[in-house]
């Protein structure tokens, strides 16, 4: 990076902080509702930017197109078949929760079952974020913004040092995000760096291909289509490694509808929306977004095995070498800017939900019960800069971890998600389940969870997941049929925050956003342009 690309770097970060803050300061942060929710304010593209980037990291833009240098189209099931699960937060989730009044998912499981089944929730969402999100995400994309501007070198220091100084000022950034605008200045900030992400994460595809075709972009893709057909393919074998097809219809189903539909750190960003009709826009624009991110989270693998071959020393190296062949000097410092927004993003999205579930569901009920409201969002900073603190601390140090620790901290997140989702599920739509039920189909699952990493580790763990879910909920339905509530369940009414009138385009949208989806398998499959 030189001068131009440094000042460029800064210059960007510090614009898109201050129209950030000016955005922000309509909102007033001293309260729960504020500085939590953004005073329930934001509108629908504000909501879809910081979903966005929340969700988008360096690790996911390395690690897919890592995985796709490898197996090609068949890794773009993670973004593109997320779009349906966007649909059902807009018209099924997303009403539900708003309707019921809930801050947080965890407030629905109290409301629905009771208060120790919510407290488990947020307990194993919190130790989720803290220990397999947070620092991973902070150390994950250090060392992919290192890896692609050299920070080491530039300054004469030991990569891992310089790993731990990034780490440490996107955390010090992040948290004075937060501080000082709580959500409303992080997802203004996200929608611009959003933005950024998409002109800027299709430019290296776009600009690749015309390299690869002697400077005709359709001369690239030719060239791909001929050399490469076969990564072309998005349908992945019944035995795949990455995603066999069989799971898109139901444990690559069931665990988009769980990430999208009852993950704190995604539904609060549709919470805050002013109302019904904003948080289905932001979700539905967010639909659209997952199906076009595959070509720039994805396909630029492709593009990198094309140029590269087997001379890369790792799968992890194909964006990273992609991006420093293809991306002109003068815009290294834009593309930096980006890049460093999707780590800022992704942090303090995370940072936020934590420090949300613990204020709100323990701190607030037990520590201090009779804490007015600018003393729990006190509270919430306190947290948010403990939490943030201790994740800018571990995240250096992650690079000691035996190489199949994060595997394992990562699928940590199956020994919950399945029976979450099916809490939330069985909630809505059955008045019989029990607060028993519930306890009994998370202790079920765990047990067998366990089980299926020792007897069934040989097959993926997407199958699992599926027949898994199915499994959750007949457990819990059988209960609640054995045993049910002496009085059927009823949810109060009329206890909403926001306006409940639903978008009135939200049904056609949801059927292009189908449509597009499908569409974009078809693309990328033997009657398409695969082989």
């Amino acid at each position: 990076m030189g001068v131009f690309s440094v000042i460029s770097f800064i210059v960007i970060i510090g614009l898109v902080w201050f129209y950030a803050f000016k955005r922000s300061r309509a909102v007033d942060n001293s309260t729960a509702e504020g500085y939590f929710l953004g005073g329930r304010s934001l509108t629908g593209i504000t909501i879809a930017g910081t979903i966005i980037m929340t969700n988008l990291s360096t690790e996911q833009i390395v690690g897919q197109n890592g995985q796709s240098f490898v197996g090609g189209m068949e890794v773009m099931a993670w973004e593109v078949t997320a779009a349906i699960a966007c649909v059902f937060l807009a018209l099924v989730f997303l009403p539900k929760y708003l309707k019921y009044g809930v801050n947080t998912v965890s407030d629905f499981i109290e409301i629905r079952y009771d208060t120790t089944t919510k407290r488990i929730v947020s307990a194993l969402f919190i130790f989720t974020y803290m220990t397999s999100f947070l620092p991973v995400v902070l150390y994950s994309g250090s060392l992919v913004f290192n890896k692609i501007f050299h920070i080491d070198k530039i300054l004469g220091i030991n990569s891992l040092v310089a790993v731990g100084l990034i780490s440490a000022v996107i955390g010090i950034v992040g948290l004075l995000y937060l501080l000082i605008g709580g959500l409303s200045l992080s997802a203004f900030s996200d929608t611009i760096y959003g933005v950024g992400l998409l002109v800027g994460g299709l430019s290296i595809p776009i600009i690749g291909l015309t390299i690869l075709g002697d400077g005709s972009f359709f001369s690239g893709m030719e060239t791909i289509k001929d050399q490469t057909p076969h990564l072309l393919n998005a349908i992945g074998e019944v035995d795949s490694k990455i995603v066999p097809w069989p799971t898109l219809f139901m444990g690559m189903l069931f665990n988009n509808l769980f990430f999208w539909c009852t993950n704190q750190m995604i539904v609060q960003k549709t919470l805050a929306g002013k109302s019904l009709k904003e948080g289905q826009k932001g979700a539905l624009y967010v639909g659209f977004f997952k199906i076009f991110g595959a070509l720039f989270l994805v396909f630029p693998g492709i593009i990198s095995f094309n140029m590269f071959g087997d001379t890369l020393a790792t799968t992890d190296d194909a964006y990273p070498s992609l991006v420093t062949a293809v991306l002109p000097e003068w815009a290294f410092g834009i593309f930096g800017a980006v890049i460093f927004g999707a780590i800022l993003s992704s942090f303090v999205g995370a940072l936020n939900a934590t420090a949300t579930l613990f204020t709100l569901d323990f701190y607030k009920p037990i520590i201090k019960k009779d804490a007015t409201d600018s003393q729990v969002a006190r509270a919430g900073k306190f947290v948010t800069i403990l939490v943030g603190f201790i994740s800018v601390l571990i995240a250096p140090f992650i690079s000691f971890a035996p190489a199949g620790l994060y595997a394992v901290v990562q699928e940590f997140n199956g020994v919950y998600s399945m029976p979450l989702l099916a809490l939330v599920l069985l909630g809505f739509y059955s008045k019989h389940v029990t607060p028993l039920a519930a306890k009994a189909t998370f202790v079920f699952h765990i047990v067998i969870y366990g089980l299926s990493k020792v007897f069934l580790a040989d097959i993926h763990y997407l199958y699992v997941l599926g027949f898994l879910f199915l499994a959750d909920v007949l457990v819990m339905w059988l209960i609640g049929k054995i045993k049910p509530l002496d009085t059927p369940f009823e949810f109060q009414e009329n206890i909403n925050k926001v306006d409940l009138t639903p978008w009135k385009h939200r049904k056609w949208v949801s059927a292009l956003v189908i449509i597009v989806m499908v569409g974009m398998y078809i693309l990328f499959s033997p009657i398409g342009i695969a082989v």
